[in-house]
C-alpha cells in the first residue's frame, strides 16, 4: 500500500513539470513559424512576388498574434512568477517615466543589479549580444547595454 502511494504521488508531482516542458517546446516552435515567415517574405520580395509576399506578410502577422497569446496564456497561468517586489531605483527622487524604443537609460538604470538572469522564467526571447533584459518599474525593458537604448518594451510586466 505504500509503494502505491509513493508511486502515486510521484506519479503527480511529475505531471506539472511535463506540462511546462510542453509548453516551452509549443513556444519554440511558434517562434521558429514566425522567423520562417520572415525568412519567406523576403525570399519573395527579392524574386519580385509581391502578391505571394503580402499573403506570406498576412501569415506572418497571424502567427506573431498566436505567440502572444499563448505568452499571455502563460502569464494569466502563472502570475506568481510575475510578482516581485517593490522596485529600488537607482537614485533618491526618482519618478517613474514610460519609455519607448529609442530611449537612452542613464548607465546606473542598466546595471548588473537590474538584469533578468533568467528570462526563460518570463517566456521572454533570449537577448543577442551586448543586449540584456532589464526592470524598469514594473515593466521589463530589452536594452543595449554599450549605448543605453532601448530596443523593447513590454509596460505592466510585473505586478
Amino acid at each position: 500500500m505504500r509503494i502505491l502511494l509513493s508511486v502515486a504521488l510521484a506519479a503527480t508531482a511529475l505531471t506539472p513539470s511535463l506540462a511546462d516542458a510542453q509548453s516551452a517546446r509549443e513556444v519554440r516552435h511558434d517562434r521558429q513559424e514566425v522567423r520562417h515567415d520572415r525568412a519567406e517574405v523576403r525570399r519573395d520580395m527579392r524574386r519580385g512576388d509581391y502578391r505571394e509576399a503580402r499573403e506570406d506578410r498576412r501569415e506572418a502577422r497571424e502567427d506573431r498574434r498566436e505567440t502572444r497569446e499563448d505568452w499571455r496564456d502563460y502569464r494569466r497561468t502563472h502570475g506568481d512568477v510575475y510578482r516581485r517586489g517593490a522596485y529600488a531605483a537607482p537614485r533618491g527622487g526618482w519618478r517613474y517615466r514610460p519609455v519607448s524604443v529609442g530611449y537612452r537609460f542613464a548607465p546606473a538604470y542598466y546595471s548588473s543589479r537590474y538584469w533578468i538572469n533568467d528570462p526563460w522564467t518570463y517566456r521572454l526571447a533570449t537577448p543577442g549580444a551586448g543586449l540584456r533584459w532589464i526592470r524598469y518599474g514594473n515593466d521589463v525593458i530589452l536594452v543595449n547595454i554599450r549605448t543605453g537604448r532601448v530596443i523593447q518594451v513590454h509596460s505592466a510586466f510585473f505586478w
